[in-house]
């Protein structure tokens, strides 16, 4: 990596969400690529359990689900507008749909979001140029979403995941920015795995290991994992004290 970088989330989040916690997962020298059979077949797996375990009519009475609807709530995003991650997924795959295969690396996160019932995205961090930040939006950001070529700004109080003023998540898991997408050259990522009581450190814990062991046997590399918390808001990302 070019420098040091630093991962935080601010004291604003763990104020007005107790008891949130965030899993990292880094990941760096990973050889991603095109999914193989196996990994495609742990995914559909993973879609026929959640089948199997939730109905659509009561998807929004499940404590992981009801806990991201509350939060985004809080800072004003209508969740039958705005889903978490999660919901949206969980939602697509109760419909009948199959998730598309996109690569390794994004097929893994989505396996462990569905196991876990928790959000979980991944960033590329051999693009990135400064710290990255977890906190409350000033309205100032940009972002431009996947997809898309134009440019907008968050809302004021919004959830946002930044690499300096340079919005990366909007929505604090809903939708993902063009700069840090994971894709088959990508060589170093950073997984997010976010939980919200009643997902607690044992929860995401799990997750972080058996996310982890994925991307190992699938993608090689070295992995480590680390938890974000109000009593350890920041982390070294990479360089210098960076766990490896």
């Amino acid at each position: 990596m070019q420098k040091d970088l630093n991962y935080r989330v601010s004291e604003k989040i763990f104020k007005q969400f107790p008891g949130y916690l965030r899993g990292v997962v880094v990941a760096q020298g990973v050889a991603n690529g095109e999914s193989p059979p196996e990994l495609v077949s742990k995914l559909r797996d993973t879609e026929k359990s959640i089948r199997d375990q939730l109905h659509p009519d009561t998807l929004i009475g499940h404590p992981n689900i009801v806990s991201w609807r509350e939060a985004y709530r809080t800072f004003g995003a209508k969740p039958g507008k705005f889903r978490s991650s999660v919901e949206a997924m969980v939602r697509r795959v109760l419909q009948g749909q199959n998730l598309p295969s996109i690569n390794i690396l994004v097929d893994i996160g989505n396996v462990i979001s569905l196991r876990h019932l928790v959000p979980a995205g991944g960033h590329a961090i051999d693009v990135l140029t400064q710290d990255l930040e977890l906190r409350p939006a000033t309205g100032e950001e940009e972002f431009t979403p996947f997809g898309s070529e134009k440019m907008e700004h968050p809302v004021p109080g919004e959830i946002v995941f930044v690499e300096g003023n340079e919005v990366l998540t909007r929505r604090w898991t809903w939708r993902q920015a063009n700069h840090t997408l994971t894709l088959p050259e990508t060589t170093a990522i950073e997984l997010n795995i976010d939980g919200l009581p009643p997902v607690g450190e044992s929860e995401i814990e799990a997750a972080c290991s058996e996310a982890s062991e994925l991307i190992e046997f699938y993608c090689g590399g070295n992995t480590h994992h680390q938890l974000l918390t109000q009593a350890n808001p920041i982390i070294r990302l990479t360089g210098k004290g960076a766990r490896s």
